[in-house]
């Protein structure tokens, strides 16, 4: 792996510790060699997670549309910073550019962009780990949700499994090292 894309929101969220998680995902991916791929935005934790790894000398890619460069204040100080024209363009860069795919606490748009590449892995249109950073419990309710969707016959336990839930960002990239795609893709009428 040489870079993973971090889906995030554009907001800091009330709780601290969300913040902290984001510079702690920055610092593991810096102690790991990992570039970071994300929203190329400088608020909230997208321009948290992008400035520890700018502060430590890593590598930061920003992908922003061109409608969405003013309002989400485009990060001047990265590696790299692709204006694209689309939010649709935006995720499929993201996709190109990332080995792996962490959600850490967001709103809509984050919860929109790990789900596509969760659906992408379990169609095997990609073959890359995907997962949550459950950040102070952020992500109880969904994790609850993914279980329930598997346990009423929506999704099988194998793409269950596609969706990594951990609390520490090591603990996070630790199991994408470990990662190995399922070995047949959805091919039935479950996980719909």
């Amino acid at each position: 792996m040489e870079r993973i894309c971090v889906y995030c929101g554009s907001s800091p969220g009330h709780d601290p510790a969300y913040r902290r998680a984001a510079r702690e995902m920055g610092e593991e991916l810096l102690a790991r060699d990992l570039g970071l791929v994300f929203g190329g935005g400088s608020v909230g934790l997208m321009g948290t997670v992008a400035d520890a790894v700018m502060d430590g000398g890593g590598e930061a890619i920003g992908v922003i549309p061109e409608s969405l460069e003013s309002k989400e204040v485009a990060h001047g100080g990265l590696t790299d910073l692709e204006v694209v024209e689309s939010m649709h363009e935006r995720k499929q860069r993201m996709v190109e550019l990332s080995d792996g795919f962490v959600a850490l606490p967001g709103g809509l748009g984050t919860l929109e962009e790990i789900f596509e590449v969760l659906t992408w892995a379990q169609l095997g249109i990609h073959e890359k780990p995907c997962g949550v950073l459950n950040v102070a419990g952020f992500y109880d309710g969904l994790v609850s949700h993914l279980d329930g969707a598997t346990e009423a016959g929506f999704v099988s336990p194998t793409h269950r499994d596609l969706a990594r839930v951990e609390t520490h960002p090591g603990a996070l990239l630790d199991a994408f090292a470990a990662y190995e795609p399922p070995s047949e893709p959805k091919v039935g009428p479950e996980d719909t």
